[in-house]
């Protein structure tokens, strides 16, 4: 391609991130392993054009990607050439960790279809959030790298809105509750999370019970942030715990999963810009066990 007077003087990195089907980080590493030329030659990412520069580029930038498709019954709510909107049962890890490489929802996603964004590497095809692996629910899903840079943006100034059905051990008083308070890691155990002052970040959770029983309460949540566990964390430091929750409840019936579930996302789509919204039903676990309640 040739550059146009009036593209003078823009950094080459910038410039084509606008204009490839890359990420701005992915141009980056193009550019450092001579995949992009410039009147050929290599140059750095921070390199201005100049009128009728000749960029080329000569290679597609690929790796030879770790992470194997592995066969996966996924429920799709909605898919388009841009995104996905996927219902994630618990029990399923979203992407590979400590000892999970070929079971999780991006092994799965990997089989099912290879036009996955690639920004968060090799490892994570297409994720752009996650939820933790005994939580159930909606989940947004990028297949270009375009989507996913604007919806990992919508994400970090909480444009996307979520809401989450939950049981909690015990029956809540208030009718609605705001919970702020900070979370940071657990220092006997680096696995958990707490409300702490120490290395903490901002974390607010709203709360509206939907329906209470002899030992129970079924709220709705929705997260002005959003920290790691911060739901699970944020009820049990209340001193309600949800119900099953393996990790920050000793009160854990087998066989069952974790009753917390991503029953709404609300968005603006990435690419097409109308809003988009989708529920989700609950799990027929969850459903079968507030019978057992009435």
């Amino acid at each position: 391609m040739k550059i146009e007077i009036d593209q003078e003087n823009i950094r080459i990195d910038k410039f084509l991130s606008k204009k490839l089907d890359y990420s701005r980080s992915i141009i980056i590493k193009m550019l450092e392993k001579g995949a992009i030329l410039v009147n050929g030659k290599i140059v750095k990412p921070s390199f201005l054009v100049h009128y009728e520069d000749s960029i080329e580029v000569v290679k597609e930038y690929e790796k030879e990607s770790t992470l194997k498709p592995n066969e996966m019954c996924l429920d799709i709510v909605y898919e388009d050439n841009d995104i996905m909107v996927i219902n994630k049962p618990a029990g399923v890890v979203v992407h590979p960790g400590s000892g999970n490489h070929e079971n999780t929802l991006a092994n799965g996603l990997l089989y099912y279809t290879e036009n996955l964004s690639d920004i968060n590497g090799d490892a994570r095809p297409g994720i752009v959030h996650r939820l933790d692996k005994d939580t159930s629910g909606l989940m947004l899903v990028a297949k270009s790298n375009k989507a996913h840079e604007i919806l990992a943006e919508d994400f970090k100034v909480h444009a996307v809105k979520r809401e989450y059905v939950a049981l909690l051990n015990g029956v809540f008083p208030s009718n609605e509750a705001k919970i702020d308070a900070p979370i940071g890691r657990d220092p006997k155990n680096r696995k958990k999370f707490m409300v702490t002052s120490v290395n903490s970040k901002e974390a607010i959770t709203y709360l509206k019970v939907l329906k209470r029983y002899k030992k129970h309460t079924l709220v709705s949540l929705n997260l002005e942030t959003g920290r790691t566990h911060q739901i699970r964390v944020h009820m049990k430091y209340i001193g309600y715990p949800v119900f099953n929750d393996p990790v920050y409840n000793h009160q854990v019936i087998p066989n069952v999963g974790q009753f917390l579930h991503s029953k709404t996302i609300t968005f603006i789509h990435p690419i097409t810009k109308k809003e988009m919204f989708f529920s989700s039903s609950l799990p027929k676990y969850f459903l079968e066990y507030l019978q057992t309640l009435e």
